[in-house]
């Protein structure tokens, strides 16, 4: 009769576990890229100690001074916090091409203030950092989804010499994060967005990529992970969620830079249930070398160039919240760390870019380029700072 109960114990325990699993990929949108992630599971691999290895490093932080309602002037104190220290922080070190750390602020369009971005433009002027196009909306339509990117470019452009021109055609080109990841209305309900077909949208005013994602725990996680892939408009919301074959042309097609989004099993609950690695870095989140060897196992990379491992990491860094992590002790320890790593490893190397750099990077490597990292940083986009 014991065994019995032992074995009903047993039994009731593992009927729990499921249901509580069950829970937690529900309510944190884990069926929405699970299925993948674990069709893919022998792809993410780590990097093998005899195989030579190029981290592309970007942050992209959706850089918000307004955040949390905040006045002028404390988005003002926001922005100078970021503009006096980040020089003073990481000025001294330099990657594998002598290079400093590099930074894209993802700027939201309903939060300028012209002296914001001047400030920031003085950061980028003196090499660590460059601006994209960030923007939260709500139940917009495509003309004035079209007319808000058209006017903010125009803005960074003729009054902060900002954004960047394709060297071949002279246009005027721009990075992009969605805010609210919700990209092409993928949100469930509609909310905080409300254009469908945003793609041929961002297109048409020059968008040269789309850095939203992963969005994991949100609804708005697309199905693909850990890859840069083409998506073209289709029926719908959430056209990003179709990845173009490979070979197919991409005229029509946006650029999606995706960063690392794995299970984590060193931070598990109770030895039972994994954390989500999601690229995020803020407070709870620390960039640590731990972390680093996860990012590059996600292996993001472009097939003909499987020495470059790209990294695209997102923070939010406007709000104070996190300016002790991403300005303070843990961002240095990482980069100091990095460093050591490099030194230790003659195969390893790493290089900090900024979104733009990257997307060259991508585009150089698709077009078959053979050559150093440091070559093909200016490959088709050029930024108006450094051509100013």
């Amino acid at each position: 009769m014991l065994l019995l109960w032992i074995a009903v114990a047993l039994v009731a325990f593992w009927i729990a576990c499921i249901g509580v699993l069950a829970w937690q990929i529900r309510s944190r949108h884990m069926d929405l890229w699970l299925p993948t992630y674990f069709s893919e599971r022998s792809r993410y691999q780590p990097p093998k100690p005899d195989e030579e290895v190029h981290i592309i490093l970007c942050i992209c932080d959706h850089f918000e001074p307004k955040a949390g309602q905040a006045s002028v002037d404390t988005g003002r104190q926001r922005v100078a916090a970021w503009v006096e220290r980040y020089p003073k922080q990481f000025g001294q070190f330099r990657d594998s091409d002598g290079r400093p750390p590099r930074y894209t602020f993802f700027f939201p369009i309903e939060e300028y203030e012209a002296e914001y971005l001047d400030a920031l433009a003085q950061l980028c002027r003196a090499g660590f950092a460059e601006v994209e196009v960030h923007l939260h909306h709500d139940r917009d339509t495509p003309a004035g989804f079209r007319d808000k990117l058209l006017g903010f470019k125009e803005i960074l452009v003729t009054h902060h010499g900002l954004l960047s021109r394709n060297k071949h055609t002279g246009a005027v080109m721009y990075g992009f994060i969605h805010g609210n990841w919700a990209l092409c209305n993928a949100r469930p309900d509609g909310a905080e967005c409300g254009v469908d077909h945003e793609i041929p949208i961002l297109l048409e005013t020059g968008c040269y990529a789309d850095f939203t994602f992963p969005s994991a725990p949100s609804p708005t996680q697309p199905p693909i992970i850990n890859r840069i892939y083409y998506a073209c408009d289709r029926e719908g919301p959430r056209s990003q969620d179709v990845a173009l074959p490979d070979g197919t042309s991409t005229e029509n097609a946006l650029l999606i830079v995706e960063g690392p989004l794995l299970l984590d099993w060193s931070r598990g609950k109770w030895g039972i249930f994994p954390g989500v690695e999601n690229a995020c870095l803020q407070t709870t989140q620390p960039p640590t070398v731990e972390r680093l060897w996860l990012w590059l196992q996600a292996r993001i990379q472009v097939a003909t160039r499987p020495d470059w491992f790209f990294v695209k990491l997102h923070a939010h860094g406007g709000p104070e919240d996190d300016h002790q992590t991403l300005l303070g002790d843990p961002m240095v320890r990482f980069h100091e760390d990095l460093a050591k790593l490099a030194r230790d490893n003659p195969k390893i190397h790493f290089h900090y870019v900024t979104a733009r750099e990257m997307v060259n990077l991508i585009k150089a490597a698709q077009a078959g380029f053979k050559g150093p990292v440091a070559d093909a940083l200016n490959w088709e986009l050029v930024s108006n700072i450094c051509a100013a």
